[in-house]
């Protein structure tokens, strides 16, 4: 049955009054409780996740979605962990993409362009016709990224491609069958490590590793119970979500 044989019928009720629609997953079709999001919709038909699920934030990327809409012959693609499920939904993950991804050592190559052109020359490929940002969950001009990389502007690059959570969905519709996401991670690691001036911040970070400063508060945590855990997690002191930029916890002994 195509999409299109779909139509919208009665609204359905489970017995405690939940209102329910019909998807597809891979062509079957379940029952499920309307306003949750694709993952919770497929736990609750059954599915049980080993893969392709992540942070369930849409921060990790882990759980790309490919679907369409009865009626509407658009291919449609979100994160499973963000979308809203939708009567008569046709759906797919797409967990893992086998996308090209080039192998270099960060430190024997300097910040030259011609480090990623040779990496990655299908970039030339693209045509612009900016696919890839429009699929994009981030909202990332991916297009746009594409165009400063091209150009040698690593910073630019860097900048506009900073939020990308690797799910290869731009890979997945892109005309050139380049993989974006990976090329911008090579832009990123060049321009943070050849670049940008270093950060006196993350030094003085790495050192308070090395010396030991957290390993006693680390083994502490590793010799807690769950229940000891999850009470530590609770009274932990939060960021408030409207904070200043220079908001800084009553206990800075970590910073």
């Amino acid at each position: 049955m195509s999409t299109t044989d779909i139509t919208k019928g009665e609204s359905k009720e489970t017995t405690s009054g939940k209102e329910l629609v019909s998807i597809f997953v891979m062509g079957k079709k379940y029952e499920v409780p309307k306003n949750l999001t694709i993952m919770k919709a497929m736990e609750y038909a059954g599915y049980k996740y080993i893969r392709g699920c992540g942070c369930r934030g849409g921060i990790c990327g882990a759980c790309g979605t490919v679907y369409r809409k009865p009626g509407d012959y658009h291919i449609y693609v979100g994160l499973a962990c963000q979308t809203v499920v939708e009567d008569g939904m046709y759906l797919t993950q797409l967990p893992f993409f086998p996308a090209n991804r080039a192998t270099y050592n960060l430190e024997a190559i300097g910040s030259d362009p011609e480090e990623v052109y040779k990496k990655y020359p299908e970039l030339f490929r693209c045509v612009a016709c900016n696919a890839c940002t429009k699929v994009c969950p981030m909202d990332i001009s991916v297009m746009d990224y594409i165009s400063a990389i091209k150009q040698g502007d690593f910073e630019k690059a860097t900048e506009l491609s900073f939020d990308c959570i690797q799910c290869g969905l731009c890979t997945v519709r892109c005309m050139g069958e380049m993989s974006q996401y990976h090329i911008a991670q090579m832009v990123r690691r060049i321009t943070g490590s050849k670049i940008k001036p270093e950060s006196s911040h993350l030094k003085t970070m790495v050192d308070n590793i090395k010396t030991g400063r957290y390993t006693r508060t680390i083994t502490d945590i590793k010799s807690m119970s769950e229940d000891q855990l999850r009470k530590a997690y609770q009274a932990r002191e939060m960021e408030p979500s409207e904070a200043p930029e220079d908001w800084k916890p009553a206990d800075n002994t970590y910073l």
